[in-house]
C-alpha cells in the first residue's frame, strides 16, 4: 500500500499522466479529420482506449490508497466525473457523449499545480463577481428598456423588444461591429443617439468589465499568497524536524563521548 501511494504521488507518475493527457488531446483532435481517420483510424481508436484504460487504473489506484479520503479532494472528484463521462456508451441518443470525450483534456487542470491555482482563484472570485453581475444586469435592463422605447419603431429587428434590445446592446458591449454595424445606421435616423450609446459603452465595456478583472486578479493574488504561505509553513516544519533530529544526534554524540571518557 505504501509503495502504491509513493508511486501515484511521485513526480514521475504525474509527468506520465500529463503526457498521456496531451497525447489523448491530440488523438481526439485527429479523430475529427476524415483523412486522418481513413489512414490511421484503428490506431487512433486503440490509443484512445489505452489512455482511457490507464486513467481508469489510475483512479482505481487512488481509490485503493485513499479510500474514504478519495472524495475529500475536489480535484479527484473532478477526475472521476471526467473519466466517467468517457466510459458512458456513445450510441443512440447518447451519441452526443462522444463529443464530451474531449473533456478528458481538462484533467490537465488537476495535474498541473499552476492551473489548479488559476482555477482556485477563479472559484474564489465567484462571490465577489455576483454583485458585479447583478450591477451589470441592472444596467442592461435599464438601457434595454430605454433602447426599446427610443428605437423600436425605426429599428424593430434590433430594438423591437427588451430581449432583442438586450442582445443588440450585448453586441455593442463586446465592441463587435458596434459602430458601422449598429450605431452609425441608427445615427442616420436619430442623430443624437450617440448620447445614448457612448455612455453605455463606457459604463459596461470600460467600467463594469474592469471590475470583473480587478476581482479576479485580487482573488488569484490571494490564492497565490495562501499557497505560498502553506509552502513556507511546510518548509518551516521540515526545518524544525531537521533541527530536532540534529539536536538528538548531538545528544547521542555527547552520550557516547561521556561513556568513552569513563
Amino acid at each position: 500500500m505504501n509503495a502504491l501511494k509513493s508511486l501515484i504521488e511521485s513526480r514521475r507518475f504525474e509527468l506520465v499522466i500529463t503526457v498521456l493527457i496531451i497525447i489523448n488531446a491530440i488523438t481526439l483532435g485527429l479523430e475529427t479529420s476524415p483523412t486522418m481517420m481513413e489512414r490511421f483510424g484503428p490506431l487512433l481508436v486503440l490509443l484512445d482506449r489505452v489512455v482511457l484504460a490507464v486513467f481508469v487504473a489510475e483512479l482505481l489506484a487512488r481509490f485503493v490508497v485513499y479510500r474514504g479520503r478519495f472524495f475529500q479532494d475536489p480535484w479527484r472528484i473532478f477526475d472521476l466525473v471526467v473519466v466517467a463521462i468517457a466510459l458512458m456508451p456513445a450510441t443512440g441518443n447518447l451519441s452526443v457523449l462522444r463529443a464530451l470525450r474531449i473533456l478528458r483534456v481538462l484533467r490537465l487542470v488537476s495535474v498541473v499545480p499552476s492551473l489548479r491555482r488559476v482555477v482556485g482563484g477563479l472559484i474564489a472570485a465567484l462571490p465577489g463577481m455576483g454583485s458585479i453581475v447583478l450591477l451589470l444586469g441592472l444596467v442592461f435592463y435599464v438601457f434595454s428598456v430605454m433602447a426599446t422605447k427610443l428605437y423600436a419603431a425605426t429599428f424593430p429587428d434590433w430594438f423591437g423588444s427588451i430581449g432583442e434590445s438586450a442582445y443588440t446592446l450585448f453586441q455593442i458591449m463586446t465592441l463587435e461591429s458596434w459602430s458601422m454595424g449598429i450605431v452609425r445606421p441608427v445615427m442616420e435616423v436619430h442623430p443624437y443617439s450617440w448620447m445614448f450609446f457612448i455612455p453605455f459603452i463606457v459604463l459596461t465595456s470600460f467600467a463594469v468589465l474592469n471590475l470583473f478583472i480587478g476581482i479576479i486578479v485580487s482573488a488569484m493574488q490571494e490564492e497565490h499568497d495562501a499557497t505560498a504561505s502553506e509552502e513556507r509553513s511546510a518548509m518551516q516544519h521540515e526545518q524544525e524536524m531537521i533541527l530536532t533530529e540534529i539536536r538528538a544526534l548531538r545528544e547521542d554524540v555527547r552520550a557516547l563521548k561521556g561513556e568513552r571518557s569513563r
